[in-house]
């Protein structure tokens, strides 16, 4: 048999054009922060009867706080 490599998916960044080629997981949904966060920097996530709130840092990284 012969092995095939994942497939590449392009990865945008919020406010930017440039896609780099990143390696999906097999079986594993993918979203965009930008498509999470909109123009918001912070969105909430419903989970087993809790909120949580994802928000964009000061330097761009996401923190996950409930």
């Amino acid at each position: 048999m012969l092995n095939s490599a994942p497939p590449v998916l392009p990865v945008q960044q919020a406010g930017s054009v440039h896609t780099a080629p990143v390696a999906a997981t097999s079986g594993t949904r993918r979203i965009s922060s930008a498509d999470l966060l909109g123009q918001q920097r912070m969105v909430e996530i419903a989970h087993q009867g809790n909120i949580y709130q994802l928000r964009v840092t000061a330097a761009g990284k996401l923190i996950l706080t409930k």
